[in-house]
């Protein structure tokens, strides 16, 4: 398991894993899985210790377009929220491993790659390192960039597919604080996927060029999204992906028009 866990090159059957949930995964009203991590302060973070607050965990790696796409807003989040909600980000395995960051084969190599993906991003709050095998992780449906909210006692209140996706973040923590938590799952939506799509050209520069080949061998349609959305740098960067969308689709129409006339 571990090893498939850390693949070296991106496979269809990891993006397609990705899209869902089995029904064996951890969901809201279940307890979280058992962890004790370290953190990059020289603390830990432990299931059976989250302290007083409600905790929002999230999941994450800097060769992830999901992750760049979240971390902003999580810090405005977390201006908002820290007080009140104690938030920690887990380094994982690499979403897109390249030449220039490859997957990590140490847990020296992890807890760096954990470092530089702080400092990279810029995250304000704590960040904890899962074990090598992805214990974690695995333990609760390996995807991206998932996020959970939890109760002091570990209770599972929210599971949100997407953790750029601000505004279903920022409902369950308000309902966790006001106690009228309803132990919601928030779905895979496109929207969320396409804003990351604006940050594939910065993975692709950040991890190495074979990054993007693995892309258009896994999945040739998002690396056409990435592509068209690199070339859209007059947009703020969680536009670009649903621009690119809009503009294959223009093309992909418009080709087909042309099509019909001339048949």
């Amino acid at each position: 398991m571990a090893t498939t866990y850390l693949f070296d090159d991106l496979r269809t059957r990891d993006v397609l894993a990705d899209m869902r949930y089995l029904p064996t995964d951890p969901a809201p009203g279940d307890l979280i899985p058992a962890f004790d991590l370290p953190t990059l302060d020289g603390d830990r973070f432990r299931s059976d210790t989250l302290g007083h607050r409600p905790v929002l965990l999230v999941f994450g790696s800097q060769t992830c377009p999901v992750t760049r796409s979240a971390v902003p807003p999580l810090r405005d989040l977390h201006d908002e929220y820290g007080d009140r909600v104690r938030f920690v980000l887990v380094q994982t395995r690499e979403a897109h491993p390249g030449e220039l960051l490859p997957q990590p084969r140490t847990d020296e190599q992890k807890a760096a790659h954990a470092a530089t993906m702080r400092d990279d991003l810029r995250v304000p709050f704590e960040v904890a390192v899962d074990d090598l095998a992805g214990t974690l992780h695995r333990a609760v449906g390996p995807k991206p960039n998932s996020a959970y909210v939890l109760r002091p006692d570990g209770t599972i209140t929210a599971r949100v597919h997407w953790a750029n996706d601000a505004a279903a973040l920022r409902s369950e923590l308000e309902h966790v604080l006001h106690g009228t938590a309803a132990l919601r799952h928030r779905g895979g939506a496109t929207s969320p996927l396409l804003k990351a799509v604006g940050h594939l050209p910065e993975v692709v520069r950040r991890a190495g060029n074979k990054a993007e080949r693995d892309v258009w061998r896994a999945v040739p349609p998002l690396a056409l999204l990435g592509r068209t959305a690199g070339l859209l740098r007059g947009l703020p960067v969680d536009r670009r992906g649903p621009a690119a969308a809009a503009v294959l689709t223009f093309l992909a129409l418009a080709v087909t028009a042309g099509i019909v006339v001339a048949s």
